[in-house]
């Protein structure tokens, strides 16, 4: 048995224009996000063995202010350049040539790849993850080469405002 928890990335400032999309920081609310959401993703008992993330900047921050909250350390944490994409199927791609022993992952990265494959694995209909958002898929293989459309089953769906919209 197979977890992943897709996550997007968190809100990322745009502040400054002339910075590089691989270079944009998180912005506050992002900082403040990413912890909360790593809390909640914990309460679902899984054991986590590593993050992924994409090379980008936000990314790399999500992970690194998630980690601690999921139980794991920066040393936990594997920047993944092919994981900077904005293609499903290049990050299906990426899941199948990971090793077999790989069992409770996060993988941090971009919209609308990380929504597409969620839809795709799971046979889902989201329209779109929002920062922060996080989908935990239980997937019934020993390996990963073996995973394929239809075969996740979603355990748990949740992003920052979720939370608010239900005390409002």
């Amino acid at each position: 048995m197979k977890y992943i928890a897709l996550i997007r990335h968190a809100k990322s400032s745009r502040k400054d224009v002339a910075l590089q999309d691989l270079d944009r920081p998180l912005n506050h609310r992002g900082e403040l996000n990413a912890p909360i959401m790593g809390g909640r993703l914990n309460d679902q008992q899984v054991v986590w063995s590593r993050v992924f993330c994409s090379p980008a900047l936000r990314a790399r921050q999500t992970a690194t202010f998630l980690a601690p909250a999921v139980g794991l350390s920066d040393k936990d944490i594997e920047v993944v350049p092919s994981l900077y994409t904005f293609n499903y199927e290049e990050l299906l791609y990426w899941l199948s040539t990971l090793e077999r022993h790989e069992d409770g992952l996060l993988v941090v990265c971009h919209n609308p790849a990380i929504t597409d494959l969620v839809n795709f694995l799971a046979l889902s209909d989201l329209e779109k993850i929002p920062t922060c958002g996080v989908a935990l898929l239980k997937i019934n293989v020993l390996n990963w080469g073996r995973i394929g459309a239809g075969m996740g089953e979603m355990t748990y769906y949740d992003y920052p405002k979720n939370h608010f919209l239900k005390r409002g």
